[in-house]
This record gives structure tokens, C-alpha cells and sequence, in this order.
């Protein structure tokens, strides 16, 4: 497996940072603030062998990642370790090295867009309606697409539950909204990918029966088991592998805060 730090720091790259296609296209205000901004955002850390990195691309509401060519941007931060450019992305104290500071009113809105991920964080509560579902929405995004990615990059935990599984999909959802993720499973393969799965009955289907019962669940303000209890998640399919993957969820939740 790879070192701890780098493992999280591609999870922001490959997991994190995805969720900014959400928030461009579901959160009206972000939306109009980058409705006309064509830009490159670089983040990159030195390593023990060189550099990790990614570059964001804007492009009038599109949004795209490269994680080959991240050495030049509009806007550059750079770090001295790769443990500081996570302390900085999970929200701590580490400042970087900022290219683009003359570039005050980007650089405003880049930051504003990093700081609304926060979203994701266990510890945030929204109250307004929309906040709730975006909140709802990038977590269980991003979770499934980090499971997948935890997997490809070697994490023992998650080799260890899906290299014996035969062919099986892992559905979660929200009843009565468009948020459904799925993750497949097959003979230590992994893929993530968006809606209900149509090809076939999900082994497991975490079904959440509103925005706010899956709130309860992700703000931690019940465990998984009294979720079930008291009606805020249906498991249809092997409770014993539900409960699993929620394990599993918590983790990565535990590697991104």
C-alpha cells in the first residue's frame, strides 16, 4: 500500500475534488460565479521522490481533473509535504505557496469553492434545504467513488473485503430525490458509478428515506444499527455486508477528516 499521507492526498484528487462538478451544477450561486471563469488550479506537494499533484480546469461550468501535467496554472499552491497540503485540504493550519495573488477576485472564488467541499465534513450541519441535499448528495458520492479508490490503490482493509466476492453491486440511495451511487464488486475489482443500477437486483441497497434521515446517519447523530431501528435506512439484500460497508464508509471518512 502507499504511504498513509499520499494515500489521503489522492483521495482528495480522485474522491474530494470530484464533488466540484456537484456543487457547479446543483448550487445555483457557484454556478453563476463560474459560469464565465476559464481557468487552470494547480495544488502540488513535494515528495520524498519528486511531486504529487492535480490540476483543476474550469471552463464556463465544465469541470475536469489532470493528474499527469499539474506543475503550471492560473493559480498555484504549493506545498512543502505532502502532510501539510492535507492539513491544509481537511482544514487545518498549513499555509502554502500561492501563484495567482494577483489574481485577487479567481483566487476569491477558487478559495470559496474549496471551502464550500467542507460540506463533506461530519462535523458540518446545514440548515437550509439546499445545503442539506448537496451535503448528502457529494457524501455518498464521494464515498463510494473513495471505496473504489482505496481499492486500486492497495488498502488492506479494502482488498481484504472484495477479492473473494463474486460479481455484486452495492447500491445507496435517497428516496424521493435523484441522489443514488452505486459501487460494484467483482473477484477484487472495483467501479463507482452514478443512479440506480439497472442491469440487475443490488446484493445490497442502502435505501435512506429522506435527505434529513441520511443526515442523522452521516452527522453521526445515530449509529448505523438504530438508523435501521427507528426507519432512517431500509437494507434490502445481507444485512451483514450493509453493515460492512458502512464500516468501510467510516473509514474513509476518517482518512479525508
Amino acid at each position: 500500500m502507499m504511504d498513509k499521507e499520499i494515500l489521503v492526498a489522492n483521495l482528495y484528487f480522485q474522491a474530494v475534488f470530484p464533488m466540484m462538478k456537484i456543487l457547479l451544477r446543483d448550487d445555483p450561486a457557484i454556478a453563476k460565479k463560474f459560469a464565465r471563469v476559464k481557468t487552470a488550479v494547480v495544488f502540488k506537494a513535494k515528495t520524498k521522490d519528486g511531486r504529487i499533484g492535480c490540476k483543476l480546469l474550469f471552463d464556463r461550468g465544465e469541470f475536469g481533473l489532470d493528474f499527469e501535467d499539474f506543475e503550471n496554472g492560473n493559480i498555484v499552491f504549493s506545498f512543502g509535504t505532502v502532510e501539510k497540503m492535507n492539513t491544509f485540504l481537511k482544514g487545518g493550519t498549513a499555509l502554502p505557496k500561492i501563484k495567482g495573488l494577483t489574481k485577487p477576485v479567481l483566487l476569491t472564488k477558487v478559495i470559496s469553492l474549496l471551502l464550500s467541499l467542507k460540506l463533506m465534513m461530519p462535523n458540518v450541519k446545514p440548515k437550509a434545504p439546499l445545503k442539506k441535499y448537496l451535503k448528502v448528495k457529494m457524501a455518498l458520492s464521494m464515498v463510494s467513488m473513495a471505496l473504489s479508490k482505496l481499492n486500486r490503490f492497495g488498502y488492506p482493509d479494502m482488498i481484504s473485503w472484495t477479492e473473494n466476492q463474486p460479481d455484486r453491486v452495492y447500491q445507496l440511495s435517497v428516496s424521493d430525490t435523484d441522489i443514488a451511487v452505486f459501487l460494484r464488486v467483482k473477484a477484487g475489482k472495483t467501479k463507482a458509478g452514478k443512479g440506480l443500477y439497472q442491469r440487475r437486483r443490488p446484493f445490497v441497497h442502502m435505501k435512506f428515506s429522506s435527505v434529513d434521515a441520511a443526515l442523522k446517519i452521516l452527522l453521526r447523530e445515530v449509529g448505523f444499527v438504530e438508523g435501521v431501528d427507528k426507519g432512517y435506512v431500509s437494507i434490502e439484500g445481507s444485512p451483514e455486508y450493509a453493515a460492512q460497508l458502512n464500516d468501510l464508509m467510516m473509514r474513509v471518512q476518517a482518512l479525508t477528516t
